[in-house]
């Protein structure tokens, strides 16, 4: 069960779980806040401990509010999207036939029907950056799972608003939002890595971050820079 902490502005999602200590957490883009805390922890202290991390809390969902946005993509020819970290010019043909998506140096090339709508050209780019990503994702899998020793089941792709991935433990099944296609590779297989290290340790607990740093010294750094990249529009 979930419950409400309120805190002056804020709304804190309490949830209570199977875990040794309180992890606290500020999710991108809107700030939201989350608090995991162990089963038999009183709402009480669980407020008393959020209440000490206010400063911490603010500091994070200001460095969120200031992140740069892409503006909305209306797809476009010589409109800027962002392919593995680098941006390239889009250039739009409408011609009847066979739609899809083609890239050279600096350009992405989209075949589109006549009178196509910006919804109808968002799905063919979107189709696009699934089959990267489908290309792109199993050697970088088959490359972990021996080296942390893991196995991962499956993997989705989904739009997420506020997460990068995510990790079902129990299915050793990882989730991983479709934006990554924008962001530079290697910080795709950071949180590649991130999502399958939850497999062997689901929370964000000291023994994780010792797996993380151990497995992937940079983590911080890829950390610091996916968030600091451009997000989506709101």
């Amino acid at each position: 069960m979930v419950e409400t902490i309120e805190i002056a502005d804020l709304s804190i999602a309490v949830t209570r779980k199977a875990v040794k200590n309180v992890h606290l957490s500020v999710h991108p883009p809107e700030g939201r806040v989350t608090l995991v805390a162990p089963t038999d922890t009183r709402i009480e202290v669980a407020r008393a401990y959020a209440i000490t991390r206010l400063g911490w809390i603010r500091k994070q969902q200001e460095r969120f509010r200031g992140q740069v946005r892409e503006s909305p993509r209306r797809f476009v020819t010589r409109e800027s999207h962002y392919l593995w970290g680098r941006r390239h010019l889009l250039k739009v043909e409408e011609r009847e036939g066979r739609q899809g998506v083609t890239v050279d140096h600096r350009t992405i090339h989209l075949c589109v029907r006549p009178g196509s709508d910006a919804s109808r050209r968002a799905e063919i780019i979107h189709r696009w950056h699934l089959g990267l990503l489908h290309q792109a994702l199993p050697p970088i899998i088959k490359k972990w799972e021996p080296r942390l020793g893991v196995t991962v089941e499956h993997y989705f792709l989904q739009r997420m608003k506020t997460k990068w991935g995510s990790c079902n433990a129990a299915q050793r099944t990882i989730r991983l939002n479709t934006e990554l296609v924008k962001k530079p590779r290697d910080l795709l297989e950071y949180v590649v890595v991130h999502e399958m290290i939850h497999i062997l340790e689901p929370t964000h607990s000291p023994k994780f971050f010792e797996l993380l740093t151990k497995n992937y010294p940079n983590w911080a750094e890829a950390r610091l820079e996916l968030n600091e990249l451009p997000v989506p529009a709101m």
